[in-house]
């Protein structure tokens, strides 16, 4: 059966459409009704702060959980709160009830909700999809999520400006659809033929994971190189705002620069099913990484505001192939009972710096400026890709299962 003729996995991805549509929505909706209420930037990056750490912390409990119980009714559950915490903060705006501390509260349960939908998503598209259509599936997962976050902004915008309540209406609307498309891809509760798993305690099953990842040489170097992938690509884009202000640009220059991510990001998708079939995982991370970290330096140029847009939408075209090549890697490698432990590890290792990047990069450009802070941030990365192209494990490392340690 072809992918296309998948239905349970195209009802996944229709859900998974929605929701991302309505998460997107809500990340720009979210920082303007702060703002609106307290009027303070600070108070903003505590809500926002308050979900990514609910969800770190959660992540490598939800992991162990989403292997030890059923897997399609953890999924559907997690969505199911996503939908009350939804209906219950568009309710708390629309009645003028909308304090700050209440909003903390529901960006906790929702990044919980985030720490549990991850790993249960994983091990769902695992169940639904053959190991020989992984990776066109991750490309398709991947062209959605570009495409929610180039409509997302601009829609949430809009919204918002109708009424402070109707993006958090919409975005609940948006958790419903998608916990009933779930519903119907009736997706499977445990692996084909897998005994009960036996629960060994918290520590045990963490570490077991913890321990499958280290053995897997290659794959554990590529995640480190992930890690710093994320940090210095989330420590850039304060920089970059910063010389496109240096150099005369206007918040609309910024805007238009910043959306080559978003339609570099949806050609990549497309495209990363052919590109992710000419190297192999460890040459492409090498690379990809040096893509990057070249891209990064070459923002720097002296050639006016709109320039960043070029290297911008040059190493987003690369993104997506990197994304699903290292996903197909993992879905093929990881035993599927511990799927949802281990991708809980792989992502705390993936992101673990993830909140230490804006910091770095306002430093830098507080410090140094735009554009030495970005040839600070490029440089580094492309020292990070010169120590993957000297690893011999990066260089090598394929998705085979018979080339790691069982």
């Amino acid at each position: 059966m072809s992918l296309r003729g998948n239905k349970q996995f195209q009802l996944l991805w229709i859900g998974g459409v929605v929701s991302q549509l309505g998460t997107d929505m809500t990340r720009i909706a979210m920082p303007m009704l702060v703002l609106a209420l307290t009027g303070s930037p600070g108070l903003a990056g505590v809500v926002a702060g308050a979900k990514a750490a609910a969800m770190l912390v959660a992540q490598m409990p939800a992991g162990v959980w989403v292997d030890r119980w059923d897997r399609r009714r953890t999924l559907l559950g997690a969505q199911a709160v996503q939908v009350l915490a939804a209906a219950v903060l568009a309710g708390v705006i629309l009645v003028g009830e909308a304090h700050v501390w209440v909003l903390v509260a529901l960006a906790v349960v929702d990044g919980v909700c985030v720490a549990f939908v991850g790993p249960a998503w994983d091990t769902a598209i695992r169940g639904v999809v053959a190991p020989e259509q992984l990776r066109s599936a991750y490309a398709q997962e991947e062209s959605r999520r570009h495409a929610a976050a180039l409509a997302g902004p601009p829609v949430g915008g809009f919204l918002y400006g109708l009424g402070q309540a109707v993006p958090f209406v919409v975005d609940c609307v948006s958790y419903l659809l998608a916990w009933v498309a779930t519903l119907l891809a009736r997706v499977p509760r445990r692996p084909q033929g897998s005994p009960e798993p036996v629960r060994k305690g918290m520590r045990r099953e963490a570490g077991e994971a913890v321990g499958w990842l280290w053995r897997r040489r290659g794959l554990r170097e590529i995640f480190l190189i992930a890690m710093m992938l994320n940090l210095l690509g989330g420590a850039f884009l304060i920089p970059l705002v910063v010389l496109i202000g240096e150099r005369g640009g206007d918040a609309l220059n910024t805007g238009t620069v910043f959306a080559a991510t978003g339609i570099g990001g949806l050609a990549g998708a497309l495209l990363s099913g052919w590109l992710g079939r000419l190297l192999a995982p460890g040459k492409l991370a090498v690379v990809f990484t040096t893509v990057f970290g070249g891209a990064i330096v070459a923002m720097a140029l002296p050639f006016g505001p709109w320039w960043p847009m070029v290297p911008l939408l040059l190493f987003s075209l690369t993104t997506p192939t990197f994304n699903v090549v290292l996903s197909a890697v993992v879905s093929r490698l990881v035993p599927e009972d511990m799927l949802g432990r281990v991708g809980a590890a792989l992502t705390m290792v993936s992101r673990g710096l993830n909140p230490l990047a804006p910091v770095l990069g306002g430093s830098l450009a507080a410090a140094f400026g735009g554009a030495w802070a970005l040839v600070g941030i490029g440089g580094i990365m492309l020292v990070v890709a010169g120590v993957a192209a000297a690893s011999k494990d990066v260089r090598t490392f394929s998705d085979e299962p018979n080339q790691v340690p069982a």
